[in-house]
């Protein structure tokens, strides 16, 4: 993995170039429409484009991040019921980009859960999907990492998939909290072999992170 920063950011500046921001801008103000639900294994779509799966725990965040990344209001439909989503969603973006909302996972017995949602068609579809270019393994920023989020990170791992980890609901931390949050993040990261290094932090509220996790997709569009 390579230790100098990508080709989107501004070295000098160290923040996103307005080019990168515009074209994340552009592409997830394209149409976006669900297309396809899979709960087997054989019934996901033949690959069609580049995918980005969306996962995390229940109630972590994930709906109301596809919604803002996307500028809808019910793109992806949060519910307070802990883990209602069973199978893969899949939805179009432009015609340039799949998102794939996963399964939550760990509302029940941590890595019970893990265990029975995710070993079976989950993993195959990491392992085997040869167009799924990154997994965003979302985790919420006010809570201490679970035993079922390690858990995931090891089965990441051991799929050889890269993955990057979001933080989400940022904005109900003190700056300072979450400076120690992001810190503690990226020491995870730098203890799993497939977790790519740059960490984000996002709030679907304020709106933060989101412009710089559009401009990151876009380039993996390309």
């Amino acid at each position: 993995m390579a230790d100098h920063a990508p080709d989107h950011i501004d070295e000098t500046e160290g923040h996103l170039t307005e080019e990168a921001l515009e074209a994340g801008r552009k592409l997830f103000a394209a149409e976006c429409q669900f297309f396809f639900g899979a709960q087997k294994l054989e019934q996901v779509p033949p690959p069609a484009g580049v995918e980005i799966a969306f996962a995390g725990r229940s109630n972590v965040g994930k709906s109301s991040l596809l919604n803002a990344l996307t500028g809808r209001k019910a793109l992806a439909r949060a519910s307070s019921e802990p883990g209602r989503t069973k199978q893969l969603n899949f939805f179009d973006l432009g015609g340039r980009l799949v998102l794939v909302d996963m399964p939550g996972y760990g509302y029940a017995r941590a890595a019970k859960e893990v265990k029975a949602d995710w070993q079976g068609m989950m993993f195959e579809y990491l392992r085997g999907r040869p167009t799924l270019r990154r997994v965003l393994l979302l985790l919420d920023a006010r809570v201490e990492f679970k035993e079922s989020d390690i858990a995931i990170m090891d089965l990441l791992d051991r799929a050889a998939v890269t993955y990057q980890l979001v933080l989400t609901k940022a904005d109900a931390l003190t700056p300072a909290a979450m400076a120690r949050k992001l810190q503690s993040t990226q020491a995870l990261v730098r203890v799993h072999a497939a977790a790519h290094p740059l960490v984000f932090v996002t709030s679907a509220e304020d709106m933060r992170g989101i412009a710089e996790l559009r401009s990151e997709l876009t380039l993996l569009a390309e």
